[in-house]
């Protein structure tokens, strides 16, 4: 054991030394050993590149085309900004977050923080271990279908999980090999997306111009529907105000998805535990940042822009696909009860009531005018199965049905290991021991309650999704906030503690990227119900107190240590 941990202080001492021979010279050779020796930023990509991340980008292509591709980067680009600084304080003090936060800034904002990190890390495994096992039986294998195949191909990721996170937790060298496993599948999923949408461009069927005019940042779009939905709109004549309203609350909904998604709370819970893990420091501050960029941003930016630039092609404006389906009679296909929920509302909306017998419901939604009709069937959710369904004329059944299964299980995979890495951090925290070992691996087996999701989870998730999207939209500005004051701490920080126009820009670019944030969280939690319970207005009040708790407890010790110096 000792002539083992000398050998990794020999080696982190070779590291150190590699960085500091790189500090002064050009960017291509500092990045090329950056590159090299990255790894914690890989661990962010493989969590966000999961199943949130795709049905918000298909969602964003189906009812706004090309018009909010700046979305998710923006959402990206304020995580790694926040990260970037959750790397700063780690790496400067070489303390676990979880202490330093309850220590010197707020008990509740620290236990709030790991609470909920644990919560999402349980509930959102359900929707991972789905969505792969439905990429294997439907897109990979299909000869697995049928309730034995759902057994196999579930527990099946199961054990990958499991045996990929034995070798985090095996010291060292089994770091290297989980970074290098993760780097693959985030790799897969990239060139996945990104070989459909070539596929798509060497056919001629994209239309560049407004793809890239889809990256200029335009508000307007989170209050309003998109413009060119506008005449299919006013063509409901009577209905066209109900129409406009509901589809900016599906907009809304859908926006806060994909934009939440980008960063979720467990990954700012992930970021300084990896680090820490490999034993980085100081030295490591300028690749931290670096191994964000390549390790997040660059996979995540390609991928969602792949998968909306796929889905706005095939479905935005185009009821065809599941007016088809309906005129088949695939009633339990996802489009079809999704264009039927919306008919159903419409129906309420002028009658007031639907019948309750299906003979009933179905002649209700056949009188239904046309125009309502087309525009329902224009706005009905997709999934990953029906937009590898309609890419198969244009890019071949291979490159739709394997490749795309192939990245969306690179995506559901990875995301369940991160999630059962991120718990057992979480566990030994809650417990105050070492991070690794026993409790670790008990701890990282608790989201493993996910490989119930393909069996429960398409009943499950209308009752768990919008609480869950309220912890999770309530709790990201917990932790952003409380980072923020950990930035500004003197205590902690000390001689580390940003100075003079550093500061001001580490302050403006953080409190920018928290304001957002919680920004996004009220809108999402204001007048929210859940089960007709106005539970939105209760967590938005939590959260406000919660931050007010945290500064005045920050600003109390602050101005104690300024007192005693």
């Amino acid at each position: 054991m000792a002539e083992s941990e000398g050998n990794i202080d020999q080696a982190l001492e070779r590291q150190r030394e590699l960085l500091e021979s790189v500090e002064g010279r050009g960017l291509i050779a500092r990045y090329a050993t950056y590159a090299r020796l990255s790894g914690p930023g890989w661990l962010q990509g493989a969590i966000t590149l999961g199943g949130g991340s795709l049905a918000g980008a298909l969602y964003l292509g189906v009812i706004m085309g090309y018009e909010l591709m700046w979305l998710q980067p923006l959402g990206i680009l304020l995580g790694v900004i926040m990260l970037s600084a959750i790397s700063y304080v780690t790496l400067s003090t070489g303390r676990r977050p979880f202490g330093c936060i309850r220590t010197h800034i707020s008990p509740a904002l620290a236990w709030g923080w790991l609470i909920a990190s644990m919560l999402a890390n349980i509930v959102w495994s359900l929707p991972q271990f789905a969505l792969g096992t439905a990429a294997i039986q439907q897109n990979l294998i299909p000869s697995l279908a049928g309730d034995v195949g759902k057994f196999i191909a579930a527990f099946g990721l199961l054990i990958v999980g499991m045996t990929v996170v034995w070798f985090y937790n095996s010291g060292g060298r089994g770091i290297r090999i989980f970074e290098w496993i993760l780097k693959i599948m985030v790799a897969v999923v990239v060139l996945s997306f990104f070989g459909v949408v070539a596929s798509m461009t060497q056919k001629g069927v994209l239309p560049w111009g407004r793809i890239f005019a889809g990256f200029v940042p335009n508000p307007r779009a989170l209050f309003e529907p998109s413009e060119s939905l506008r005449p299919f709109i006013d063509a409901t004549g009577s209905m066209a105000s109900w129409w406009s309203e509901q589809i900016a609350q599906t907009q809304k909904k859908n926006i806060i998805t994909a934009f939440a998604t980008a960063v979720g709370i467990n990954m700012t819970f992930l970021l300084p535990y990896s680090m820490l893990r490999k034993n980085w420091g100081k030295a490591h501050r300028g690749l931290a940042i670096f191994d964000l960029a390549i390790g997040l941003i660059v996979p995540y930016v390609l991928a969602t822009g792949c998968v909306v630039i796929a889905s706005a092609s095939q479905f935005h404006l185009n009821p065809n696909d599941t007016l088809a389906l309906v005129d088949a009679g695939q009633t339990n296909s996802k489009e079809v009860k999704a264009f039927n929920g919306l008919l159903d509302m419409r129906i309420a909306a002028e009658f007031g009531s639907i019948g309750a017998d299906e003979q009933t419901q179905t002649a209700a939604r056949l009188a239904v005018p046309a125009a309502d009709r087309q525009l329902a069937a224009m706005l009905a959710g997709r999934d990953n199965l029906a937009l590898a369904r309609t890419l198969e004329p244009l890019v071949g059944s291979q490159v739709a049905q394997k490749v795309f299964g192939i990245g969306v299980l690179g995506m559901a995979l990875s995301t369940i290991i991160i999630l059962m890495v991120i718990n057992g951090f979480a566990t030994c925290e809650m417990l105050g021991v070492p991070s690794d070992g026993k409790v670790f691996r008990i701890g990282s087996m608790l989201p493993a309650i996910g490989v119930l999701g393909p069996f429960v989870w398409g009943a499950a998730a209308p009752a768990l999704a919008t609480p869950m999207s309220m912890i999770g939209g309530a709790m990201l500005p917990i932790a952003y906030f409380a980072f923020f004051l950990l930035m500004n701490s003197r205590k902690v920080l000390g001689d580390s503690l940003p100075r003079g126009a550093k500061r001001w820009l580490w302050n403006s670019l953080m409190g920018f990227a928290t304001s957002v944030a919680t920004f996004a969280s009220a809108w999402t939690l204001y007048n929210q119900e859940v089960f007709g319970l106005p539970l939105g207005n209760v967590a938005l009040g939590a959260l406000l107190l919660l931050l007010t708790i945290g500064f005045i407890s920050f600003a109390i010790k602050e101005s104690a240590l300024q007192r005693a110096t």
